[in-house]
């Protein structure tokens, strides 16, 4: 029986310590795939992914850097997008930030090289640049139910924020149940004073995470426009969900207008996972939400994001938990014990 799929590429933040060794243990198969990935680092004088993702060693400092780390999810992301089950029918295909990059190759619109051209480039020059950081805020409780006030209450300090002389502070990501926020040192270091730990670990800073999907990186989308062809990008051979819960669809996409939005609106604006995933539950009714690895931690803000849009009657996580327990339609295949559902 065939099962329908959207598939969900992570972003940053997902090859941790119990990640490495991920391409070896999971896709020893692909070793060609990756050997042509390793040909594009070796040209730039850069580590080859083989030889990251098989060193001995994890340590946060090297690890978490966008040109190491960008590679590494891509490499895994594309090969699980690859390995899925003959019984799944993929419908269309999404990411979060840094996944969109990667949803581009899964959907067919950039071949697996192009993709970690895109990918390598793209975080070579973030990880150069370095421009602000990044925090999380959580803006629903532990139940997850919606609560738009806090949010709006949230995001008008943001604005204020930013309205301060010598901060910046933006929406990055509108990540399920949480605020990515991204700006300089000040405005980060405005929000960390003028609002409480919650959770025990919010707000919580991202380690070499620049201040992505703002107007800070508009230096860095100008750098890749003028590295990364629009001829590079071709026609998806599967629906497309991006950032902004637009859909574009094979035999019908303008291809220079998605290397505008792939290098402009995508690295300037903020980026609305929460949307792609509602795009995706309304518009394509999967069976299943798969996201690929590595990592697990993307499968909370899919799950937040589709209970915010109350889908299949889900108004809180209990609902949801209910829900997964009787039949598993959210599957990350970074966890062990959910990995075969989606492989088969």
């Amino acid at each position: 029986m065939t099962r329908t799929a959207v598939v969900i590429c992570p972003g940053r933040g997902t090859y941790n310590k119990r990640e490495l060794g991920y391409l070896h243990r999971h896709h020893a198969q692909r070793m060609d795939l990756f050997q042509s990935f390793d040909a594009i680092r070796a040209e730039a004088g850069q580590e080859t992914v083989t030889a990251l993702d098989g060193a001995d060693r994890y340590t946060v400092s090297k690890y978490s850097r966008g040109d190491v780390a960008s590679p590494l999810i891509y490499a895994a992301s594309l090969a699980d997008a690859q390995a899925l089950g003959e019984d799944i029918d993929v419908v269309a295909v999404t990411g979060n930030s840094m996944g969109w990059y990667i949803a581009l190759a899964a959907g067919g619109a950039l071949s697996p090289q192009d993709g970690f051209r895109v990918v390598n480039t793209m975080g070579t020059l973030m990880q150069e640049q370095l421009i602000g950081g990044q925090l999380v805020y959580p803006f629903v409780g532990d139940t997850w139910q919606a609560d738009a006030t806090r949010k709006a209450e949230l995001l008008a300090n943001v604005a204020d924020i930013d309205a301060t002389d010598g901060c910046d502070l933006a929406l990055s990501i509108d990540l399920g149940g949480m605020l990515v926020l991204a700006g300089n040192e000040a405005g980060l270091k405005a929000f960390e004073a003028a609002h409480p730990t919650v959770q025990d670990r919010f707000p919580m800073r991202l380690a070499n995470h620049a201040a992505f999907h703002t107007s800070l990186q508009t230096p860095v989308a100008a750098k890749g426009r003028s590295r990364l062809k629009p001829d590079m990008f071709g026609q998806p051979d599967l629906p497309l969900i991006d950032g902004r819960g637009k859909i574009w669809w094979p035999g019908a996409t303008d291809t220079g207008a998605l290397w505008d939005y792939t290098l402009g609106h995508q690295v300037t604006k903020t980026y609305d996972f929460t949307r792609a995933i509602q795009t995706a539950a309304r518009e394509f009714a999967p069976d299943l939400f798969i996201v690929t690895g590595p990592g697990a931690t993307l499968g909370g803000a899919v799950a937040q994001s589709l209970v915010l849009a109350d889908w299949r009657g889900m108004s809180d996580k209990p609902a949801f938990q209910a829900l997964q327990e009787a039949e598993p339609f959210l599957i990350s295949m970074g966890r062990e014990d959910q990995r075969a559902l989606a492989t088969g």
